[in-house]
């Protein structure tokens, strides 16, 4: 069974993994046998996580690029398989986000978080899906969010933009199969950098335990076993699919 589930061998490129949940997808598939290329705008973070990565046993690369610079990805993503004779693996986590009164967006702001969160991203998986059909295998897993299934105030465009990360799943499923998988994590609220400011909301946090079946904010590592799901074989028959971790927040009526 672990055998099932392993990625040594394999070649995984996670973007925004200079903290946060994508340092900690980098580190899970790392320490599960995956060569990780650490992508995000800050190579010296990077390079930071890439030797953590090496201290504990693991193969990590760096490929600094912002996926806003659609040159540079594209320059970057296919320079891998040439170093690397291959890609197997897409983790496809940068984003950003902007708290604002819908009414108070300007036009220019909400399309700074589609552009960042939605067609960066479909720019990131059509150029890994390439490389991912050349060699007949592939796995892609996009992080969407709870957010691709609820609604909530003041993150209009983060909200809208992970709604169309799910249907994007489902499209690129359909045209990259059958030995290229698509699919997506839906997180709920985690611990990271992100949530700071919503960790201190003592309000929020008393919410968020009530409305949780599991009663806590989850933590990085409540994602390995999803992500390793999808990025191995042991997901091989699953596509198109969210995969929703969040603690039961969106199954809690409260």
């Amino acid at each position: 069974m672990s055998d099932l589930f392993s990625v040594k061998g394999r070649v995984a490129l996670v973007t925004g993994a200079s903290r946060g949940l994508g340092k900690a997808f980098a580190k899970t598939l790392a320490a599960h046998g995956a060569t990780v290329v650490l992508s995000s705008r800050q190579e010296g973070e990077l390079r930071k996580v890439a030797d953590e990565i090496v201290r504990e046993g693991g193969k990590a690369d760096v490929a600094a690029f912002d996926v806003q610079d659609e040159a540079k990805a594209v320059a970057a993503i296919r320079a891998i398989p040439q170093k690397h004779g291959r890609l197997d693996i897409l983790v496809n986590n940068a984003g950003i986000n902007l708290r604002k009164q819908a009414l108070e967006l300007s036009t220019d702001e909400f399309r700074g978080i589609i552009e960042t969160n939605l067609v960066a991203a479909f720019v990131v998986a059509r150029e890994a899906g390439r490389i991912m059909a050349a060699q007949d295998y592939g796995r892609i897993v996009n992080i969407a969010s709870v957010m691709s299934i609820l609604g909530r105030a003041t993150v209009a465009p983060y909200v809208s933009s992970k709604h169309a990360i799910v249907g994007l799943t489902k499209t690129l499923a359909v045209e990259l199969g059958p030995n290229v998988t698509v699919n997506s994590i839906a997180p709920g609220y985690i611990i990271t950098e992100i949530t700071e400011a919503l960790q201190k909301n003592a309000e929020f946090s008393a919410m968020l335990e009530k409305r949780t079946a599991a009663r806590r904010w989850g933590k990085p590592e409540d994602l390995s076993g999803a992500l390793m799901l999808l990025a191995s074989d042991a997901g091989a028959y699953m596509t198109g699919h969210t995969l929703v971790v969040d603690g039961g927040l969106t199954s809690v009526l409260a």
